[in-house]
C-alpha cells in the first residue's frame, strides 16, 4: 500500500498528475484544490497518498495535507459515496467551507457541489455531521489553537453546562490570556464572558 510520494512533478493538469520517484512515474488523482497550491512540473513535491484497490486498477489519489486525506477517507465511508465522486466533493468548495457544511447541515451548499443531488447531501450530513465536530476539534488541537490540556478541560466543561463550543472557546482562550493559570480560575473568568 503506497501511503506517501515524493518526487519530482513531472505533469501536472486539473485531477490529475504524475510524480517522478527516482524515474518511476506514479499517475496520481487530485482535488482541484489541491491542484491549485501545487509547483510547477520540474520541482520537488510531497503527497500523501490513499492506495484504491479494484479489480482492474489500482489508482492513487493524492492530498498535500492531513486533512483533506482524513475528508476523503470519510466521504468514502458514506454509502454510495466512490472515490471519485469523493475528489469531487473536495473540488466543489475548499476543505472548510465543506467541513463547515456538513456540520451545520448546510443542504444547499452541499447540492451546489456538481455531482451531489439532494439525497446524497442529506446522506452526507446525516453520516458525517457529527465526525466533522470531532475533525473540528482535532484541527483546532493541532493547531495548537485549543494547546493546552488546561483549556480543553475548561472548554468540555463549559460544554457539559450547555454553552455553545464556539462561545465555550472563544471565553476560555480570553480567560487564559487574561492571566488565569488554573481550571477553576479559567472557568471562572469564562464563566462571566460567554452566553447560552
Amino acid at each position: 500500500m503506497i501511503a506517501q510520494l515524493a518526487g519530482t512533478l513531472a505533469y501536472k493538469s486539473p485531477e490529475q498528475l504524475v510524480v517522478d520517484v527516482h524515474g518511476v512515474g506514479y499517475q496520481v488523482s487530485v482535488s482541484l484544490n489541491s491542484f491549485y497550491r501545487l509547483p510547477e512540473p520540474g520541482s520537488a513535491v510531497q503527497l500523501l497518498i490513499h492506495t484504491h484497490v479494484r479489480e482492474d486498477a489500482l489508482q492513487l489519489y493524492g492530498f498535500l495535507d492531513p486533512e483533506e486525506k482524513g475528508l476523503f477517507l470519510l466521504l468514502t465511508g458514506v454509502s454510495g459515496i466512490g472515490p471519485r465522486l469523493a475528489m469531487n466533493i473536495l473540488s466543489g468548495t475548499p476543505t472548510q467551507e465543506l467541513v463547515d457544511a456538513l456540520e451545520a447541515g448546510d443542504l444547499v451548499r452541499l447540492v451546489a457541489i456538481p455531482g451531489v443531488g439532494k439525497k446524497t447531501a442529506e446522506r452526507l450530513v446525516v453520516e458525517l455531521r457529527d465526525k466533522m465536530k470531532l475533525m473540528k476539534g482535532a484541527r483546532v488541537a493541532a493547531d495548537g489553537r485549543a494547546a493546552s490540556g488546561l483549556e480543553a478541560e475548561a472548554i468540555s466543561a463549559l460544554v457539559n453546562l450547555g454553552y455553545r463550543r464556539n462561545e465555550a472557546e472563544r471565553a476560555v482562550k480570553v480567560a487564559c490570556a487574561a492571566g488565569a493559570s488554573d481550571l477553576e480560575a479559567v472557568i471562572r473568568t469564562a464563566l462571566k464572558r460567554v452566553t447560552v
